[in-house]
């Protein structure tokens, strides 16, 4: 029977926990590597509704991509959000591995996953990193082509809303038909200047501020913000499909209970 040091060490070899970012707190964050898992369920977050799930089924960890604790805790108690869920998993004998950063960064992370979800086609780069020790190259967010017709904005808004499941997107119209796209799951609005380096007519993101749209539309690139949930949480399926694949003899499912934070009126 696979333990969590096998489950950590195999993600590591796919999205190594080295490579996350200086900010981020990646890897094996809650329980003991030692114990045997013969069930994990897969979340975008660690909220205490995920761990009720993940103990009602039985499963031994949690593999997630937000850290569920990111910032260093001086307490952990039940008085505050966090320590109500490391409580929770602690007490219900459950494990936490957590790839953030590091997924988003690698090829056939985050990132891929989201240009593969809009179709696109030729995917590259957006802002290349480097390699890892296996020389395997590495950067953040992608680029390509819409598979589709060049279509305007408004409608492939719509399309990005559909194939991402989102409650709403926003958007700038820049008046560019849509065909070289650049996507960066979760907040990659920073990015938006490399996207124009590159010559992408179109940046699919989230989190932008308002600014950001005020600049989008001065630099004449469509924007379309389709929120943080949306963006990442095509990752899911495909960690699932890897744990699958490695340890079949391991029962591995997706939480239905987590879902988008907020509602769209």
């Amino acid at each position: 029977m696979a333990t969590v040091n096998d489950i950590y060490r195999f993600l590591d070899g796919i999205a190594p926990f080295a490579l996350q970012e200086s900010y981020d707190n990646a890897g094996f964050l809650v329980g003991r590597g030692g114990r045997s898992v013969d069930k994990i369920l897969v979340s975008l977050d660690i909220t205490l509704e995920v761990v009720a799930e993940a103990a009602e089924a039985g499963a031994a960890l949690i593999v997630s991509h937000h850290p569920v604790l990111f910032h260093p805790a001086k307490a952990i108690t039940d008085g505050e959000p966090t320590g109500k869920i490391l409580l929770s998993l602690i007490e219900h004998g459950i494990a936490a591995i957590c790839a953030h950063t590091n997924l988003d960064v690698v090829e056939g992370g985050v990132n891929t996953a989201l240009a593969e979800r809009l179709g696109l086609q030729d995917i590259g780069q957006l802002a290349p990193l480097g390699e890892d020790v296996q020389g395997r190259p590495y950067g953040i967010g992608r680029v390509g082509f819409f598979s589709g017709a060049a279509t305007d904005t408004a409608s492939f808004a719509r399309y990005v809303k559909e194939s991402l499941g989102a409650n709403g997107v926003r958007y700038v119209d820049a008046g560019r038909p849509v065909r070289h796209v650049a996507v960066g799951g979760g907040a990659c609005a920073d990015f938006i200047t490399q996207a124009i380096a590159i010559g992408c007519d179109t940046f699919v993101t989230s989190d932008v501020k308002y600014n950001g749209f005020l600049d989008a539309r001065a630099l004449e690139i469509n924007l379309i913000d389709a929120g943080h949930y949306p963006t990442e949480q095509v990752i899911c399926p495909k960690l699932c499909s890897w744990l699958r694949e490695e340890f079949p003899m391991i029962e591995v499912c997706q939480t239905q209970v987590h879902a988008e934070a907020f509602s769209y009126l």
